[in-house]
């Protein structure tokens, strides 16, 4: 016997009107284009952002599990709230291994309350206004940071780097941005 229940009534009421509002709503600007970009099976083309997602950047860095330190970091220097906010954010992540790479003693120095701006500094590198997929950052020879500073870009080796880290997975899509993972912590020159 099949049961069928009223919130799967609605679920699969809801997801075609869904499908077709995505696919049928005119893009506003570039950007937008990349991110209501499908591919012919219906999934989410390469450099843009899943509309369906519902974890923000903060929770889809937790969720991989790969992030503590940078989590860590983010809430030091105040700055979770800000990457649960609306975004769009493009965020260049360094993973627990990238922080490992860092002197000795370096990430505990910078947690402390005393270096809170420097901290925040070096976080808010990682950070792009935007939402910049990667076929988009390919394109890019540099990018604005939210600190103001302009990171270099690179892909002429076939692979995107972001100053001296490279880009080790990319287009990970959260409900405000995309997190590209990178193997090194960019720091300020």
């Amino acid at each position: 016997m099949v049961r069928f229940t009223l919130g799967s009534a609605l679920l699969a009421c809801a997801l075609p009107l869904v499908a077709c509002e995505e696919a049928a709503t005119p893009a506003k600007d570039p950007t937008t284009a990349v991110t209501n970009a499908t591919n012919a099976a219906g999934s989410t083309a390469t450099g843009a952002v899943n509309s369906v997602t519902k974890a923000d950047i903060v929770d889809t860095a937790n969720s991989a599990g790969s992030f503590k330190t940078l989590l860590a970091a983010v809430k030091a220097a105040d700055l979770e709230s800000t990457l649960r906010g609306p975004g769009p954010f493009t965020v260049f992540a360094p993973t627990d291994e990238a922080f490992a790479k860092l002197p000795a003693g370096t990430v505990e120095s910078l947690i402390k309350p005393e270096n809170k701006d420097k901290l925040k500094a070096i976080l808010t590198l990682h950070v792009v206004a935007g939402n910049v997929g990667s076929a988009q950052a390919m394109k890019l020879s540099s990018a604005k940071t939210v600190n103001g500073k302009e990171i270099k870009l690179d892909a002429s080796s076939g692979n995107l780097h972001v100053g001296k880290a490279t880009v080790t997975k990319a287009d990970i899509a959260a409900s405000n941005g995309t997190i590209h993972v990178i193997d090194t912590v960019l720091l300020p020159e």
